[in-house]
């Protein structure tokens, strides 16, 4: 009953939320689910600083935007809690470590990726990237496809990806049209598949809870939402055009900053479903890296905190390090360059999203109606996962193709990581350690 609840805790400072966020930094490890889960111990169940309801009601906005939900639900709170300030400290110290330690892996996988420990050790994750991006489909796959209309799309988006190499903006626009225009006629079929549930366990009074009354500045006003979008346009164009005019358009820091700008605006489902859009610019029409680096880039984001999008940071900083933009003693310049830049454009429209978005959604709490499209999309970015998986798979099993005789042992590690995730359910970390720790014994005995 009401009268028994534990009393709210005290105010937060803005220093101590900087702390907390700080930490969630370096132990946001499982990705967006993962992400997700500690944030509600944290947030919810520990400190309460927030409710139960209030926090899904945020999750549930984050998830309908194209962008990494996690770190858009860091954002969401942090604002809530202080202002713009604090939904700007949020978001970033939920990105800044795990860049600034991509860096510095991407720079030993460079410099000193042939050395024998170091291969041994990509040599065992590649194989369990491969199983984690399936498992990652099927995770996706069981929430999103409730019915045969669904499986059909997510069969329509594989082919179309696989046998007729359709851009995937193409396939996002067509499954949200399809979404929007069948939701209309049929909405039983795209009832979203992908909630999180209503609230449960009352955890005893938040800082922020379902009754309390909006502070001032998560009141909705026009003129507030105008002047945002104005800055987030300014802080996208100003450095667009200095790369431009300095550099060139068609210089590859230019074309990164205006690549994954375009990205941005596409990881709905989360990053696993941009990456095939990243492998086709970054890979094959740009040829900034090669289809190898970029399973390795997934591998190492894969073992860093933060949301797995800062994969583009490896993207990044490859595709400057290794044709030396800069000249050849300015490598790791150029490289670290490229990734600060397109974590910029990759993350930019995040905050805008959030910053600008979020007191519409709060003077609009629980009537957010969007999931024929969403529904939609994420039935088809389940086919493009597939697609994904079967192309790392590929490459890891037949690295001479399919004349050469496939790599065993690689297919027995990809094996016991796929029994490790389906069967044992062990989590992608201890999978990815253990491939590692494969992959140097087996390069050691001389497999």
């Amino acid at each position: 009953m009401e009268q028994h609840r534990e009393a709210p805790p005290a105010p937060v400072s803005f220093w101590q939320a900087f702390c907390f966020w700080l930490k969630l930094g370096f132990i946001s490890f499982g990705g967006p689910a993962g992400q997700i889960a500690i944030m509600h111990e944290e947030l919810v169940e520990r400190r309460r600083w927030i409710s139960e309801r209030r926090f899904l009601h945020a999750l549930n906005y984050c998830m309908v935007l194209p962008g990494p939900e996690a770190q858009q639900l860091a954002t969401y709170i942090g604002w809530l809690m202080h202002r713009t300030l604090g939904g700007i400290v949020a978001g970033v110290l939920f990105v800044l470590p795990s860049l600034l330690i991509l860096i510095v892996l991407s720079w030993l996988y460079l410099a000193w990726g042939q050395q024998p420990l170091l291969a041994g050790i990509f040599y065992g994750i590649k194989p369990a990237v491969t199983a984690i991006v399936l498992q990652a489909a099927h995770r996706i796959g069981s929430r999103a496809l409730k019915n045969g209309w669904l499986w059909a799309l997510a069969a329509a988006a594989f082919v179309a990806i696989f046998a007729g190499n359709v851009p995937f903006p193409l396939i996002v626009l067509a499954a949200a049209m399809i979404g929007y225009l069948a939701g209309r006629r049929w909405p039983q079929l795209f009832a979203a598949g992908g909630g999180h549930g209503k609230a449960g366990k009352d955890y005893g009074a938040a800082l922020i809870d379902d009754a309390t009354p909006l502070p001032e500045h998560a009141r909705f006003r026009v003129g507030r939402l105008a002047l945002l979008l104005v800055i987030g346009a300014l802080l996208w164009a100003a450095p667009m055009l200095v790369l431009t005019l300095s550099l060139g358009w068609s210089h590859t820091l230019t074309q990164m900053g205006w690549f994954f700008t375009k990205a941005a605006l596409l990881t709905f489902g989360g990053a696993y479903a941009v990456l095939p859009y990243v492998y086709q610019g970054a890979v094959t029409h740009y040829g900034w890296l090669s289809p190898t680096q970029m399973i390795d880039g997934l591998a190492l984001g894969e073992t860093t905190p933060g949301p797995l999008i800062m994969v583009v940071a490896f993207v990044g900083f490859v595709g400057a390090y290794v044709p030396a933009l800069f000249g050849a003693e300015w490598r790791f310049t150029a490289g670290a360059l490229a990734a600060a830049l397109v974590t910029w454009f990759t993350f930019l429209p995040s905050f805008v999203f959030i910053l600008a978005g979020g007191p519409l959604v709060e003077a609009t709490r629980d009537e957010l109606r969007l999931t024929a499209p969403l529904t939609a999309i994420t039935a088809a970015v389940v086919g493009v996962i597939v697609n994904l998986a079967l192309f790392f798979g590929y490459h890891v099993f037949w690295p001479q193709g399919w004349a050469g005789a496939p790599d065993y042992p690689a297919l027995l590690i990809a094996g016991a990581a796929a029994l490790a995730l389906f069967r044992w359910r062990i989590s992608v970390p201890r999978v990815i350690a253990g491939a590692a720790l494969a992959g140097v014994l087996l390069r050691i005995s001389g497999v």
